[in-house]
């Protein structure tokens, strides 16, 4: 892609009239992405863990941008009864759904499990926001042109999910593992929700992106990435690029996976991208949407 090609927000369409979600919003990625959909006049959802610090991010977001239209609201993606609140809260809340971007995520923590008893990685970044889609798919499928942008990572590469043993519970657990099967999970997730939406004859897209290596507080628990964060990583708002073309850029098709066009896909402008030969397995990704119904609760 030539430099005069190169996409960045300055190219994103007005979105005014479009309201969005967007996990995980109170830093990073996903603060970046807030900002910028609001900045191009979108209603924004914040969806947080934490409603403080929701809330100081809304309010760095409305002094940089006084018009931006933006609220908070709490979720907790490792407690489904957390997500049934937010879905039922946002239903009643709100009469449409534009744009479901699944953002927030946790990267190596030490082992640990959700509220319901899923391992944290898998639980948190891949049945989390596999329930928030399900529950709200309604409000999307009702909206012409909707999208759902799950949010992934080259580290789905080294992902490999065993199904006996999804919580790791029976095998010693490795952090950077778990989180390339969660990453690798996001993927499956997306083709399979493709599929049924387009078996549906809906003509929302399910699409994926992933941003490079971008510095975020998601690296918190590593401290060597940090320190390699000074030589290599992008910032924040450029590693927001991929999700945000995925979200608003019109020749966008679904199950299309985007990320930074540079040298190993670790930095740079978003462009398509070809994830995994694993990840484009449809037998899988239709085995992990049962099994995901079956851990959760929460069917199509």
């Amino acid at each position: 892609m030539g430099r005069e090609k190169r996409w960045d927000d300055r190219l994103m369409l007005d979105q005014s009239g479009k309201v969005a979600i967007v996990t995980g919003a109170g830093s990073g990625l996903g603060f970046e992405t807030v900002r910028t959909l609001a900045g191009k006049n979108a209603k924004v959802v914040m969806a947080v863990r934490n409603a403080a610090r929701g809330r100081e991010a809304a309010a760095r977001i409305k002094k940089e941008c006084p018009r931006a239209d933006v609220d908070v609201m709490e979720l907790d993606l490792a407690d489904l009864s957390s997500v049934r609140k937010f879905a039922q809260d946002f239903t009643k809340r709100f009469s449409r759904l534009d744009l479901l971007i699944n953002n927030a995520g946790v990267m190596v923590p030490p082992y640990g499990k959700t509220v319901d008893g899923f391992e944290l990685q898998f639980g948190t970044n891949h049945l989390g926001h596999f329930a928030l889609t399900v529950l709200l798919i309604d409000m999307l499928k009702n909206v012409s042109g909707s999208r759902i942008v799950t949010v992934s990572s080259g580290a789905h590469a080294f992902g490999v999910l065993d199904f006996d043993d999804l919580n790791w519970e029976k095998r010693r657990y490795n952090a950077w593992q778990a989180y390339g099967d969660s990453k690798l999970a996001n993927l499956y997730f997306t083709r399979e929700l493709q599929r049924r939406l387009d078996e549906e004859g809906s003509d929302a897209l399910a699409v994926a992106a992933h941003p490079g290596w971008a510095a975020t507080e998601l690296q918190r628990h590593q401290w060597w990435v940090r320190l390699l964060n000074n030589f290599f990583a992008q910032p924040a708002g450029m590693g927001a690029l991929p999700t945000l073309y995925a979200a608003t850029a019109p020749d966008v098709h679904g199950s299309e996976y985007f990320g930074p066009d540079g040298k190993g896909q670790m930095r740079g402008y978003p462009v398509k991208v070809q994830s995994s030969k694993r990840s484009r397995d449809m037998v899988v990704a239709c085995r992990l949407w049962e099994v995901s119904e079956e851990m959760t609760g929460i069917r199509w």
